[in-house]
């Protein structure tokens, strides 16, 4: 009998298990597949490390503006390929040994019932579960997946080449990011959205931007466009990534009487599903898709299933960065300026250009910009938006500015170090 069994060995199973470890709780992790789920298997990781090799390719390419002559890179996507699979080996690794204490079982999970689990032909019994099975790629009804022609965000990534030609429907995160990729590596790029700009949901500015860079960089973008499937046959290759939806048709949930929204998991604050000893964490509650999430998610819910008498915690869902590593990056966290203008909201936007930044043009990446969204009488700091160089990485600061609740003024008169990217907030400010 364990305490807990987690179903899933990815982000947010994970760190639920390694939480419950240090808690003292007797936990049993359940994964069928590699441990460290989509985000170190077939997304965050494989996605970046490729990216990443690209950017070096663009930064051999731009070095003669540095002074740097006589480098005539080539691209060989076979050692970019090798280079990938190594990281994803060496953390994966790593994340086996972050989980020394807990039972790990690689095999299919499946609900017998509220405190029963079968896996790898034994019964197991827990006082708590935790369900976190992830996500996956969603198809539409008249253009499926069929591996060769028309694939998912998971079979891109074991290419063994470059396509000559790409199409990509969805212009979302995913498809940004492939698209940047691609037509970086030398491939002609054309991205289908059908909503009216590209990254749906984002800043309407930041998205004019990237749009306008796509198309400089000779990225065919047809925003406010449905494609069909008579618009595959003039491509190599066509990248469908419509969207993600929570993967739990195989651990037989209708055992349990846990409610479900379509495939989802439905959770309370506290991630507990109507069945009291059942949690749920990560994209299968499809609150928010992303993988730091599903790890603070993960530990949440092991926290309140430890529960060692300090009262449950609520998972906080107001100050979640989100990032898309483009060229240039784009990273934003709390309210936009388009949502909170729909909300009738009353703020100051303050803007900063980084084509005014010393470090910026150091660096020869003047490209976009920053927002900080603040209330017009408290002050506070409700939201942020960058697109621009590092904006993965400065997006962090403004993360602490939204969930500390400070104001823009101490923001503003916070000494940075000079000279850096994160100047743009006191600049903007």
């Amino acid at each position: 009998m364990y305490d807990l069994i987690v179903i899933g060995g990815g982000w947010a199973g994970v760190n639920a298990a390694k939480k419950a470890k240090e808690l003292g709780l007797n936990t049993c992790l359940i994964e069928k597949n590699e441990l460290g789920g989509t985000c170190l298997n077939r997304g965050c990781i494989p996605t970046k490390a490729l990216i990443q090799s690209a950017r070096v390719f663009t930064f051999c390419k731009k070095s003669g503006s540095f002074g740097i002559e006589g480098v005539d890179p080539a691209v060989n996507f076979t050692k970019i390929q090798e280079r990938k699979g190594a990281l994803i080996r060496q953390l994966r690794r790593g994340t086996e040994f972050m989980l020394k204490g807990v039972e790990v079982i690689n095999a299919e999970a499946k609900f017998l019932s509220d405190s029963e689990v079968s896996a790898g032909g034994k019964t197991l019994k827990a006082k708590y579960i935790l369900i976190a099975t992830g996500s996956l790629p969603v198809e539409l009804e008249k253009i499926k997946f069929d591996g060769k022609k028309i694939i998912s965000s998971d079979q891109i990534l074991d290419l063994k080449e470059a396509p000559q030609s790409l199409l990509i429907i969805g212009g979302g995160v995913i498809g940004c990011e492939f698209a940047n990729l691609f037509s970086t590596l030398g491939t002609k790029v054309t991205i289908v959205e059908k909503m009216p700009q590209l990254l749906p949901g984002i800043d309407t500015d930041t998205a004019k931007k990237i749009e306008a860079v796509f198309k400089k960089n000779g990225i065919t973008v047809k925003t406010g466009v449905n494609a069909s499937a008579g618009d595959i046959k003039d491509y190599e290759l066509t990248l469908l990534c419509v969207g993600r939806r929570a993967n739990t048709a195989g651990v037989q949930i209708e055992k349990t009487g846990i409610k479900t929204l379509e495939s989802a998991v439905i959770v309370d604050d506290y991630l507990k599903t109507n069945i009291p000893n059942i949690y749920a964490a990560g994209d299968c509650t499809q609150k928010f898709m992303l993988a730091h999430f599903a790890a603070y998610q993960g530990k949440i819910a092991a926290q309140n299933m430890a529960d060692k008498g300090c009262g449950l915690r609520k998972a906080d869902n107001s100050s979640i960065p989100s990032c898309i590593f483009t060229e240039p990056e784009i990273a934003c966290v709390g309210i936009s300026e388009t949502e909170a203008k729909g909300k009738g909201l009353n703020i100051k936007v303050s803007r900063f250009d980084f084509l005014g930044l010393g470090m910026a043009r150091v660096m020869d990446e003047t490209d976009g910009f920053i927002k900080i969204i603040s209330d017009s009488a408290s002050d506070e700091v409700l939201g942020a938006g960058i697109i621009g160089p590092r904006a993965t990485e400065v997006v962090g600061i403004l993360t602490l500015a939204v969930s500390a609740r400070l104001k823009a003024a101490q923001l503003r008169d916070t000494i940075f170090a000079h000279p850096t990217i994160s100047e743009a907030i006191s600049e903007a400010l």
